[in-house]
C-alpha cells in the first residue's frame, strides 16, 4: 500500500536538506518514534508507540538508509517492526523528496511504500491513510519547532515526545473521513474521481 504526504516547512531546502541527515533528529519528529541505538553503518533501532481506538500498537524495530541523493535532495529509509505483544508486523520504504516551496521554504514529498499484518491492518487502506496524514501534519509542526530551537542554540530535549494519541489521531481522522464521505456523495458527480458511482 502505498501512502503519500506533501507538507511544507518555512525553512530553504539546503537547511531542511542538512536536518534530515540526522536520522534521529527526524525520528524526534514523529510522535511516538524514538531511536535506540546507532548500529552503524546508517542502520538504527529503534521503537514506535501508536494509539489507534482501543488498540496500542508497540513495535519495536530497525531502519536502515538505503539512498540519500544529495543533487536531487532525495533520501529512502527501509524499515520494519514487530508488535511486542505479536499482534502484528510493519514493513516500510519511506522516501522523502525536498523541492522549493513558496516563500522560499521547503516542500517535502513523503511517500510511505507500507506492508502491515496483525491488529494496524484491520483498519483498512482510509483509515491508515487518514492517520498517517494526521502522523504527518504534527511531524512538520515538531520538524520546524527543532530548526527553529537548532538555530537558536536551544536544546530540544524539551519538545514533546509523547506517544501519537489515540485520541487525537482518531478524531482528526474521523474528521477526515467524514469530508471524504461528503465529498463523494453531496458534490457534483467527477467520473473521473469516482467511476464506479451510479453504474455496475
Amino acid at each position: 500500500m502505498l501512502v503519500t504526504n506533501t507538507f511544507e516547512v518555512a525553512q530553504p531546502p539546503d537547511k531542511v536538506w542538512d536536518f534530515v541527515q540526522d536520522v534521529p533528529n527526524v525520528a524526534a519528529c514523529l510522535p511516538g518514534a524514538e531511536i535506540t541505538d546507532d548500529l552503524g553503518d546508517d542502520e538504527y533501532a529503534g521503537r514506535v508507540n501508536l494509539r489507534m481506538g482501543p488498540v496500542k500498537l508497540e513495535f519495536a524495530g530497525k531502519a536502515h538508509v538505503v539512498e540519500r541523493d544529495h543533487a536531487d535532495q532525495r533520501v529512502a529509509i527501509d524499515a520494519s517492526g514487530s508488535d511486542r505483544r505479536g499482534r502484528g508486523n510493519v514493513e516500510m520504504t519511506v522516501t522523502a523528496r525536498l523541492a522549493p516551496g513558496s516563500g522560499g521554504g521547503t516542500k517535502v514529498t513523503v511517500d510511505q511504500d507500507l506492508q502491515i499484518s496483525g491488529a494496524a491492518a484491520q483498519y483498512g487502506r482510509g483509515m491508515i491513510t487518514d492517520v498517517t496524514a494526521v502522523l504527518m501534519k504534527q511531524f512538520a509542526t515538531n520538524m520546524q519547532q527543532r530548526i527553529e530551537a537548532t538555530e537558536r542554540g536551544e536544546s530540544t530535549d524539551h519538545l514533546d515526545r509523547r506517544e501519537a494519541s489515540g485520541l487525537a489521531i482518531g478524531i482528526r481522522a474521523a474528521q477526515m473521513a467524514l469530508v471524504r464521505v461528503f465529498r463523494r456523495f453531496f458534490l457534483p458527480y467527477d467520473p473521473t474521481q469516482f467511476p464506479s458511482r451510479g453504474g455496475a
